[in-house]
């Protein structure tokens, strides 16, 4: 399967907002209700304005498996409000997730790769990651497996955060 990684724009929040309804589903098939709950992205106005708001602020990028969107992040130069920005300039990867269809085929490790080359395209050496720190940190385990290293915890009310980097 051939992955392309193509720049968004704002005409691409129908993708990104299917890519993400269709990883809430795959985590709740799974059990995993607590990351991002049971309500798709696209039904909750709140999370439809957040989702605009992080594409607004960096990089769209799309992962296409043989031209069908199959995963999605933004880069942006700060972390969301829960995260202490960096005292370096930094990446931040945000909203990284695969459409269901495309789990299991290297889609996110594609797209953090391509966060990798954009991170040093941009004369940049820090490329940051926050993850769901729970699930028996089954998700904190990939992000160390695609070379990031875990550094400091953050909680958002019951919701328990990793923060993760990796030198570029």
């Amino acid at each position: 399967m051939e992955i392309n990684i193509r720049k968004g724009t704002t005409e691409d929040l129908p993708v990104v907002l299917g890519i993400l309804d269709s990883a809430v589903a795959w985590l709740n098939g799974k059990g995993i209700t607590a990351q991002w709950g049971t309500e798709p992205f696209s039904a909750r106005p709140a999370a439809v304005e957040q989702v605009q708001r992080t594409m607004a602020e960096g990089d769209l990028w799309i992962a296409e498996a043989n031209g069908v969107p199959a995963g999605t992040m933004t880069l942006t130069p700060r972390p969301g409000k829960h995260v202490p920005p960096a005292p370096e300039p930094e990446v931040y990867v945000r909203l990284l997730a695969t459409e269901a269809r495309f789990h299991h085929h290297r889609v996110g490790a594609a797209l953090l790769a391509h966060a990798t080359t954009e991170t040093r395209r941009q004369k940049i050496s820090l490329l940051r990651v926050d993850c769901f720190a729970g699930s028996e940190g089954r998700l904190v385990a990939y992000y160390e497996k695609q070379g990031f290293t875990r550094t400091d915890t953050f909680a958002v009310g019951d919701w328990q955060g990793q923060i993760l980097e990796r030198r570029v």
